[in-house]
């Protein structure tokens, strides 16, 4: 019998981005984030999630619609739950925006009571099925065009809620073109240098807002929990990582993120004790060069890593471990020999008390100036 594998990805390369609906419901009942005064993303994003994929055919007060792929028909009243407004005249007023954004075209039905309208380009990002059936409102998925939604995010001011929707856009899981993006899902704004380390002024200029408030945005994000920001020191930035990404997208369990992970990464130095007892154990009686202390800090963090990966028996009890150097010989044939001699290589053994080895790793230990 063949044997298959599946992976997971999110890759930069594709120009569109799946929204589950469930999700786009949520953000609708979170009243903790705001909406006013922004880019129109979210609110263009709201009334895709509404729009059918085949034909059907709705009943208003004893009045039968048809509705095609692309569009959907619904009470002003609803709008103005669906965008959080007061009055109904700025619900129209944004409708008005977007259409002259030549995202939507929308008409007024029922005497001003009714509002259809209509996805310009839907076909072209979503699948337009020939049959003719109710369409799910609150289930499902469909796809986003990135290049809208940059558009529409250049365009004004963003809210709380577009730079959400701007991050999880933009957010690239297991693709080997972005750094970091194998540990969790990470956002990637799509610069072209493969870095996803970014700063508040970065996002400042991208969301149209000062520095101060893109700082509040971030901070609000993480204390709500739909964010897990990854600071380093320095001029390196932070990398952002989306909580809930995967079983949202893929119905999988998330992970945690672990810092030195990241940090490996993307090539960022991992800072290791430094005191007298260190120097006096780093000394000719370890061949390997590093000392007691290091190595035992250097299982342990890869010990955190491994757990968060997913290996639950790392943090069992009856784990022990062995870190035993490796011969230069022990390798794979290179064409700088350089390299050799500046990396450290290690055998990581993992053995339960019970049942004897359970996991071999293998853990390379390079100076600051390489790039992991």
């Amino acid at each position: 019998m063949s044997k298959y594998k599946l992976e997971l990805k999110q890759i930069v390369d594709y120009p569109r981005c799946r929204i589950y609906r469930q999700f786009i419901q949520q953000l609708i009942a979170d009243r903790s984030i705001r909406t006013s005064g922004g880019s129109g993303l979210f609110y263009f994003t709201v009334l895709s999630s509404y729009a059918n994929f085949r034909t059907s055919y709705k009943r208003i007060d004893g009045i039968s619609y048809t509705i095609y792929p692309g569009e959907w028909l619904c009470r002003v009243s609803e709008l103005c739950e669906w965008f959080r407004t007061r009055f109904q005249h700025q619900a129209l007023s944004i409708l008005k925006y977007l259409q002259d954004c030549q995202l939507i075209t929308y008409t007024l039905l029922g005497h001003g009571k009714l509002v259809k309208y209509k996805i310009r380009g839907w076909s072209k990002s979503n699948r337009v099925l020939d049959y003719n059936a109710p369409c799910q409102k609150d289930t499902g998925f469909f796809f986003l065009s990135i290049s809208q939604a940059n558009e529409l995010i250049s365009v004004g001011r963003c809210s709380e809620m577009d730079a959400v929707l701007d991050l999880w856009i933009n957010t690239v899981y297991n693709d080997e073109q972005v750094d970091g993006s194998v540990a969790g899902p990470v956002v990637y704004l799509r610069n072209g240098t493969g870095c996803p380390l970014t700063g508040y002024s970065e996002l400042a200029e991208r969301w149209g807002v000062s520095k101060a408030t893109a700082g509040r945005y971030i901070r609000k994000l993480k204390a709500l929990e739909y964010i897990t920001l990854v600071s380093f020191p320095g001029t390196h930035g932070s990398a952002i990582y989306l909580q809930k990404y995967l079983s949202t997208m893929f119905q999988i369990s998330d992970i945690m993120v672990d810092k030195d992970e990241v940090a490996m990464a993307l090539g960022i130095k991992i800072e290791l004790p430094n005191d007298a007892d260190t120097e006096t154990e780093s000394g000719s009686d370890n061949p390997s060069g590093v000392s007691e202390s290091h190595i035992a800090l250097i299982i342990e963090k890869v010990g955190k890593i491994l757990s968060a990966q997913g290996f639950s028996c790392f943090s069992c009890p009856q784990i022990q471990y062995k870190l035993l150097p490796l011969s230069p010989d022990c390798r794979e044939v290179k064409l700088f020999t350089k390299d050799i001699q500046k990396e450290q290589r290690f055998l990581l053994t993992v053995s339960c008390k019970g049942s004897g080895e359970v996991f071999r790793f293998e853990v390379e230990l390079r100076p600051e100036e390489v790039r992991i």
